[in-house]
């Protein structure tokens, strides 16, 4: 077996154990998370509102001699999260965007954060921990994002390498939930479909090796069948005003089982009062129709934060 396909396993592993070890603990009424959705023992219903607005921004004198470029860079996100139980039928809308630029002293604006991504899931109860579901996800960007060169007087300084719908994933998927705590939760759906969407036709010419993030140059879509899709769910305060949430895929095709793709997306926030926040956030993919090395992106930040 390849080494990279060895992280998925392991991660599918830690998964089921952190989930043993999530059965045997009560649930915890002091997570406000609980709390919101816990306070009947049959039919609930529950929300979470977020908007933010993050700015840095730094200067130097013409004499610093410690070096330095003036720089400004700006960012806000917008999050919405529903869910919704009646009986043994449940309902769990999930909506998250991010957009950021950076601005450095003799250079263009540059986005340094693009995201958007919905999650919309009907499940039916079979037990307390397990349930059926059916859902539908879409993940793509606002912005078009550009490749630099380091020679700013090249002809070709800046490729665009992404955009709107280019790339955009779509998946439908259909099976089964195990959820030991409210707060964690492991899809299982054996023949989810995706579907990869480049609009633009003549992005291919900039991607890595013109792989057109796997649709065929000249074509818009590219459907794929799962033999398995994983997707591991934690949203949690893990102490008071700090919130973890963590989003994990692992998704593995018929035509090719052994190029398993994986993303984890993972956000930490810590609310310093009512209106200020902390938010130190991370994204690592693999995916061998983008790039043949996992990708990494990390970011940090201090700003506005307004919850409902």
């Amino acid at each position: 077996m390849r080494t990279r396909t060895v992280i998925p396993v392991v991660v599918f592993f830690l998964i089921f154990s952190l989930s043993a070890a999530f059965a045997q603990n009560k649930a915890d009424f002091s997570n406000t998370i609980n709390a919101g959705r816990l306070k009947t023992a049959k039919d609930t219903a529950w929300h979470k509102i977020e908007f933010g607005a993050n700015l840095n921004q730094g200067s130097f004198s013409s004499n610093w001699t410690g070096g330095g470029v003036n720089s400004v860079a700006l960012g806000v996100f917008f999050n919405a999260l529903n869910e919704k139980k009646t009986g043994k039928n449940s309902w769990r809308n999930d909506f998250q965007s991010q957009y950021g630029i950076v601005r450095n002293k003799g250079q263009q604006s540059r986005k340094n954060v693009d995201r958007i991504f919905f999650d919309t899931k009907y499940n039916r109860e079979l037990s307390p921990k397990w349930s059926l579901f059916a859902n539908i996800n879409f993940l793509s960007q606002f912005a078009a994002g550009y490749e630099y060169s380091a020679a700013t007087d090249s002809v070709a300084f800046k490729k665009k390498v992404s955009g709107l719908l280019s790339p955009a994933y779509l998946t439908e998927a259909i099976g089964i939930e195990y959820r030991p705590a409210p707060y964690f939760f492991v899809d299982l759906a054996p023949g989810a479909l995706r579907q990869t969407i480049v609009v633009d036709r003549d992005l291919y010419v900039n991607t890595p090796d013109q792989k057109n993030y796997g649709v065929p140059i000249g074509k818009r879509v590219r459907t794929e069948a799962a033999l398995i899709q994983l997707v591991a769910n934690f949203d949690k305060d893990v102490a008071k005003d700090v919130n973890l949430k963590f989003r994990y895929l692992m998704f593995s095709t018929f035509q090719d089982p052994l190029e398993i793709d994986n993303r984890l997306d993972a956000q930490l926030t810590a609310k310093i009062n009512k209106y200020v926040n902390v938010n130190l956030g991370a994204i690592v993919v693999y995916d061998k129709d983008q790039s043949t090395k996992i990708q990494f992106a990390q970011a940090l930040s201090i700003g506005f934060l307004f919850a409902l």
